[in-house]
C-alpha cells in the first residue's frame, strides 16, 4: 500500500462516534454506511439517485458534504475525513472499526454495494491508485463546467427522505 493510499483509506477509532450520534440523533446512529457527496453538484445529485435506485438492501444513507453530518464527521475524524468538497466519501461503520474511503476507492466500494454486474467494476482496483485518483481529480475539477450546479435542492421521495441525513 502506498503512502497516498494509506492517507486515503482509514480505519479509525470509534471513540468520537458517540458525539456525532448524540448531536445528530438516531438516524445518524442507525446509519452504518454513509455516502457523503457534493450537494450542489448536478452530477453528484444524479449519482446519489442512481445509488439509491441500486441499493437493493437499503443499506446506504446519504449526506451532503456541506451539511451538519459531514461537519460532525470532519470534527470527529479530522485525520481521515477530507475538509474539501472535491471528494466523494464513503463511511462504513458496520464493522468493529469505522472505515473512511474517498475518491476512487469510495467509488469502487459503492459499485460493490450496488451488487450484480456493477460489482465487477470493483476489479478496477488493480489499476494503481495514483492513476485512478488522477482520473477522479480531473473529473471532479470539471464536473461543474460539464454538468452544472444545482440552484435548488432536489425534492426527495418519502422513501429517499428516510435515507438523507442533515
Amino acid at each position: 500500500m502506498t503512502a497516498e493510499h494509506a492517507s486515503q483509506l482509514h480505519d479509525v477509532p470509534a471513540g468520537s462516534a458517540e458525539t456525532i450520534d448524540e448531536a445528530l440523533g438516531a438516524r445518524v446512529e442507525d446509519a452504518e454506511r454513509i455516502v457523503f457527496y457534493d450537494g450542489v453538484c448536478s452530477f453528484c445529485d444524479g449519482a446519489v439517485r442512481w445509488l439509491r435506485a441500486h441499493d437493493r438492501r437499503d443499506r446506504l444513507y446519504f449526506a451532503s458534504l456541506q451539511g451538519r453530518t459531514a461537519e460532525h464527521f470532519r470534527h470527529a475524524y479530522p485525520d481521515a475525513f477530507p475538509a474539501d468538497l472535491d471528494s466523494i466519501v464513503y463511511v462504513d461503520r458496520s464493522g468493529d472499526t469505522p472505515r473512511i474511503e474517498q475518491r476512487s476507492d469510495a467509488i469502487l466500494r459503492l459499485f460493490e454495494e450496488a451488487g450484480g454486474a456493477w460489482a465487477l467494476l470493483a476489479h478496477l482496483r488493480v489499476l494503481p491508485l495514483p492513476l485512478r485518483d488522477l482520473a477522479y481529480r480531473v473529473f471532479a475539477a470539471n464536473r461543474y463546467r460539464v454538468f452544472g450546479r444545482l440552484d435548488a435542492c432536489t425534492v426527495p421521495t418519502p422513501a429517499d427522505r428516510e435515507r438523507l441525513l442533515p
